[in-house]
């Protein structure tokens, strides 16, 4: 018997569930067929959220074990989706096999897909068969003549069909994949990126169009500008310029007017991400190192007294062992760290000393320490403030930026060798 699936606690589709109901990003789908003129998809770029951005790319298998471990720190997920970094269906085999797999662990999970639409026609029958609930196509014209100027090229399998040709192509897809989602009993949002000068004028004409073919709602979204882009030096419309379109668009067909402009790796709720505290377990499970928490049970924290943590990894002769209990958190016990002076050694034989932690809180560390411990799979969290405020990052999932250490910043910062011939 199948699970059943509560459609409406999408936070996208549903703004009133947006406060309680979350979703997080599989970044599976790297490749993409279609160039808009407005897209620049940097993969690593940490400190940029938007569409097409994440930090790392996962392989089906891997989205499960990190989905898991999402699921374990954020109960209030309630959607796995794919958008990109590039096309959901330019890696169609990827899409479904990760579907079917997050299908079988996590059968009451939403599941929803994000894409282009090119190749969504053929795609319909493989989201019904894993009961994708939710479905956004970004439809940004229904002129081949707009279409022409805000995409460079479309690759049909081996084919490239660019200029009018290619929105062509493009638009007769979007609209057969539409339908086929409408006709399948899939709930249909439209993203239409707004580009001034280029189809601002043209979005009720697109409503229109959508409304007609049964689309549920649609999203207007300001283009974000990238820089080395075709429509890099164009304006990004402002939020009074948006609304005034959506207010005319509404009479058509529902609006959404609580978008995020998600990351391909977001997680948590719309307007809090959470994708900075699961970065390097997402390493981790890309890199095919994801942590075996039930044999990494404690943490490392570098402490002068026992209640802060106030030390930098390279000037700590011990580290406090710190777990997990049903009366709270209890140091469990203290480790001599390996003599300084010893080169890369010192961090070789510390990860080995701390090797059933999953993580080290310290308030400074060197750029090769860092890089060492997080390869062997541990968690390393710079941060000033007391020691159950990185325990509760690190088991609950608190909010780790409140928590960054200046001093990661100062006096050993990327100057910092971390050698181990002195601060460490």
């Amino acid at each position: 018997m199948q699970s059943q699936l509560h459609i409406y606690n999408h936070p996208c589709f549903n703004e009133k569930v947006k406060g309680c109901h979350g979703r997080v990003h599989l970044p599976v789908a790297p490749e993409c067929n279609i160039k808009c003129n407005y897209c620049d998809r940097k993969y690593d770029c940490v400190n940029e959220s938007r569409p097409g951005v994440t930090s790392s790319i996962l392989t089906p298998e891997q989205s499960v074990t990190y989905l898991k471990r999402v699921l374990e720190r954020n109960s209030a997920i309630t959607v796995a989706g794919i958008a990109g970094p590039g096309d959901t269906f330019a890696n169609p085999e990827r899409t479904m096999k990760t579907l079917g797999l997050i299908r079988e662990s996590f059968p009451e999970i939403l599941l929803c897909v994000s894409t282009n639409g090119l190749n969504l026609p053929s795609s319909v029958d493989g989201l019904a068969k894993h009961r994708v609930s939710h479905v956004t196509v970004t439809v940004n014209t229904v002129d081949p003549e707009i279409g022409a100027r805000i995409y460079g090229w479309a690759r049909d399998g081996k084919v490239v069909y660019r200029g009018v040709q290619a929105a062509k192509l493009l638009l007769s897809r979007q609209i057969e994949g539409i339908e086929k989602l409408k006709a399948t009993g899939i709930v249909v949002k439209v993203n239409t990126i707004v580009i001034p000068g280029v189809n601002d004028h043209h979005v009720t004409d697109v409503a229109r169009c959508m409304a007609d073919m049964g689309v549920d709602i649609q999203n207007l979204m300001q283009m974000y500008p990238n820089e080395g882009t075709p429509f890099g030096s164009i304006k990004e419309p402002t939020t009074q310029e948006i609304q005034s379109l959506r207010l005319s668009a509404e009479k058509i067909i529902p609006q959404m007017k609580h978008c995020a402009r998600c990351r391909a790796d977001a997680v948590g709720l719309l307007g809090d991400d959470q994708s900075e505290n699961f970065r390097d377990f997402m390493k981790d499970c890309s890199t095919g190192r994801a942590m075996d928490y039930k044999s990494r049970p404690y943490v490392a924290v570098a402490t002068m007294e026992g209640a802060l943590v106030n030390m930098h990894l390279g000037e700590a002769d011990s580290l406090q062992i710190w777990g997990e209990t049903v009366k709270g958190y209890e140091h469990v016990e203290t480790r001599k760290t390996p003599e300084r002076g010893s080169g890369l050694q010192r961090w070789i034989d510390l990860a080995e000393i701390i090797r059933d932690c999953r993580a080290v809180l310290v308030s400074g560390i060197g750029d090769t320490p860092r890089q060492y411990l997080e390869e062997n799979g541990l968690q390393v969290i710079a941060m000033s403030g007391f020691i159950e405020m990185g325990l509760r990052a690190v088991f609950e999932g608190d909010d780790i930026k409140a928590l960054k250490s200046r001093r990661e910043i100062g006096g050993c910062g990327k100057a910092c060798s971390g050698a181990a011939m002195g601060c460490g």
